[in-house]
């Protein structure tokens, strides 16, 4: 069995960005992913700016850039009123490098990432390859991977599961995940229909309020994707059905039939923590270690913050002569500090401000954000909380 340094399970954004990050830094790694490529769904789209400064260390923001979408500019509609809360995150241009979200699909970063590590020569990639069971000891783990032919078997010192919400690494661990799912599904559908000549001045990224339906609005490049609650006794046949599709797109810009869409997808919201990210040898990174609602875009970007900070970490094991011990158990302090105090809270808060009434047409949330809108220090420490700016100095911060 040949040894690596570094085993990930999982090829999305959050292992692809370790293992790339730790191969140019002479780090030997092997990336273990099930699928049999990268898989092209349209689950995350929002880069934050702290996130675009990793990208920039990387070497990869150029690429990115050309394949998505600058988004200063982003509002609060409330669909009711028609009053829009607006917020520019060129305001905050003299903290963030990058004062912008960046609009471009996650699978365009693992894609990207794919291509530069495949040809590398501290890192393997294996597609086909789902990590199914793992031991370590005092001097590293056994990891056993299955493929479409055998169980391969592999050598590592450290072990970082980034294999997603349903980590087969966290339950062989046994680590609980704790927190909730939301009753309601959530359903995204994409489409190329201008939806912008439908609204005054519609930004790249919009979050309208409803008491009936709220939804949010994403521009990527070649699509709009339109987010909305379902119920939970709407089966999954109805939800995607056109009859849903036309009542959607009837109530949000007053044409049903005529829009036609390229994809459509259910899943399920959660609010989950694991209760440690470390596991002697094994290190739980992403959706893997948390889960949230994908309201604020902050899903993708912590996971990516998972692996920034435990990278570092692993680097100054491995090139200082770093504490493992110590190290370690800072990352699981570290970042799940940060997603129990910030992520969880304000992806839930996010969620409330779209929830408005019928009685109250506007809610309690909505009336705080027009506060935090018309005060300028407030505006701006709620944009840097939104670009996560602030969690990551937070983190920092933790010792």
């Amino acid at each position: 069995m040949e040894h690596y340094q570094v085993i990930i399970a999982g090829a999305g954004p959050v292992g692809s960005v370790a293992a790339y990050r730790l191969a140019e830094r002479g780090i030997k790694v092997l990336l273990l992913e099930s699928e049999p490529g990268v898989k092209e769904d349209m689950r995350a789209s929002t880069f934050h700016a702290s996130t675009l400064e990793m990208m920039e260390e990387l070497g990869v923001l150029d690429d990115l850039l050309a394949q998505g979408l600058k988004a200063p500019v982003y509002q609060y509609l409330n669909r009711q009123t028609g009053k829009a809360l607006t917020l520019d995150l060129t305001e905050v241009a003299d903290v963030l490098k990058h004062p912008y979200r960046l609009q471009c699909e996650q699978f365009k970063l693992a894609r990207l990432l794919y291509k530069r590590l495949a040809d590398h020569p501290n890192a393997t990639v294996l597609y086909s390859h789902r990590v199914v069971h793992f031991s370590q000891d005092d001097k590293g783990v056994t990891v056993h991977a299955e493929n479409p032919f055998e169980i391969a078997h592999f050598t590592g010192d450290y072990l970082i599961a980034a294999d997603g919400a349903s980590s087969l690494v966290r339950k062989w661990l046994g680590v609980k995940f704790e927190g909730f799912t939301y009753p309601e599904k959530f359903l995204t559908l994409s489409t190329e229909w201008p939806l912008e000549k439908h609204f005054d001045k519609l930004p790249y990224v919009s979050y309208v309020a409803d008491p009936t339906e709220w939804c949010v609005l994403l521009r990527v490049p070649t699509l709009w994707r339109v987010l909305v609650p379902a119920a939970e006794s709407q089966s999954d046949e109805y939800l995607l059905s056109d009859e849903k599709k036309n009542a959607i797109f009837q109530g949000l810009i007053g044409h049903g039939e005529e829009v036609k869409t390229k994809h459509r997808t259910i899943y399920r919201v959660h609010q989950r923590v694991a209760t440690t990210f470390r596991v002697n040898r094994v290190l739980l990174a992403g959706d893997a270690a948390h889960l949230n609602n994908p309201l604020g875009g902050l899903g993708m970007n912590s996971g990516i913050h998972d692996v920034w900070n435990l990278t570092d970490k692993l680097l100054q094991i491995f090139q200082q002569g770093g504490n493992a011990d110590a190290l370690l158990d800072l990352y699981d302090r570290q970042r799940r500090t940060i997603m129990n105090e910030f992520v969880q809270t304000q992806t839930i808060k996010n969620k409330k401000a779209l929830e408005t009434s019928a009685e109250n047409r506007q809610s309690q949330a909505e009336s705080e954000m027009a506060r935090i809108v018309g005060d300028r220090e407030a505006r701006r420490n709620y944009m840097l909380e939104q670009s996560m700016h602030n969690s990551l100095k937070r983190a920092e911060a933790i010792i």
